[in-house]
């Protein structure tokens, strides 16, 4: 497969990730938060099971299956009833602009502990992000402490729940680029987040699902994203310009913001957008702090591989 032919594909991950806030609030919405989420892991394993097949695990680093599986399920819960338990469509999207503080916090542990060089620009750069959530925790007025604080009393759960989910990514992605080597476990890792949603649907306490023509449509583009976002994006780091791909990422929230608010019938302020942009901004700074320095375009593919 020719370079570019593998960007584009990686570019429709791209596109494929931006829709899936928006998708996993339709699903939760019919089929709720935990039962929905369920279905949709199960459906996107399947379709991964069919595009990139099952891993074999005897050629895996036991510590990367150890430690991968950990922090992937985890997130992936929290990513996905963190939106699932939103209280409105709006609040469903301010949730994942929290859980798109990850790129910075990657960069940061890579930093810290897989001794990641970067210069002075990382620091600007993380201060934008956070500058950039709370402008968008802050609703109407913009970047209002009062506003924001309010915003997250609402509903901590959810606002608890996307910023652990942007943490354990933040070290997910450091244990893959030291532990993984080379290997891809997402077909696993996708199996075992339906397992556990499945077993907590059973042992809580929720409500009934009720299927719908429009809940099928949803579940099925909501795994289709997923499932099939996971792949594309593996082709593009595997084989199409690592660089493009990581930079085009870093434009997710801002892509994600602006479908999910059409799916959900959301409109979103002025404020809003300036704080999503601030994020994107931050993020970008980050990446142009540690590319600056990067010794090797091998270090370049282990902290993309992430992104």
């Amino acid at each position: 497969m020719n370079s570019k032919k593998a960007t584009l594909i990686g570019l429709t991950a791209v596109v494929l990730w931006s829709s899936i806030v928006g998708l996993i609030r339709g699903v939760s919405e019919h089929l709720g938060a935990t039962g929905g989420a369920a279905m949709m892991y199960s459906v996107a394993s399947l379709f991964l099971l069919l595009s990139v097949g099952f891993p074999k695990l005897g050629s895996f680093p036991k510590k990367y299956l150890l430690w991968g599986s950990l922090l992937f399920v985890s997130y992936e819960l929290c990513l996905s009833l963190s939106i699932g338990y939103a209280n409105t469509g709006r609040q469903a999207i301010e949730v994942s602009m929290v859980n798109y503080l990850w790129p910075a916090f990657t960069l940061i542990a890579a930093i810290a502990f897989n001794r990641q060089r970067a210069n002075w620009m990382v620091v600007p750069g993380f201060i934008l992000s956070i500058i950039g959530i709370c402008w968008v925790l802050g609703g109407d007025q913009g970047l209002d402490l009062a506003g924001m604080l309010g915003n997250v009393q609402d509903n901590p759960l959810s606002y608890g729940l996307a910023f652990l989910g942007a943490v354990i990514w933040a070290a997910y992605c450091t244990v893959t680029a030291r532990l993984a080597k080379g290997k891809n476990g997402v077909t696993l890792f996708f199996i075992l987040v339906a397992l556990t949603l499945w077993v907590k649907f059973f042992f809580g306490d929720h409500r009934p699902m009720s299927f719908s023509l429009p809940a099928i449509v949803y579940l099925l583009l909501a795994a289709a994203a997923m499932g099939f976002g996971y792949a594309a994006w593996n082709v593009g780091i595997l084989h199409g310009n690592v660089t493009v791909l990581a930079g085009v990422s870093y434009f997710i929230p801002v892509f994600s913001a602006a479908l999910s608010a059409m799916v959900l019938h959301a409109p979103l302020p002025r404020s809003f957008w300036v704080g999503a942009s601030l994020v994107c901004a931050g993020s970008i700074l980050c990446w142009l702090a540690t590319r600056a320095r990067r010794a090797s375009a091998a270090q370049e593919d282990a902290v993309a591989d992430c992104l």
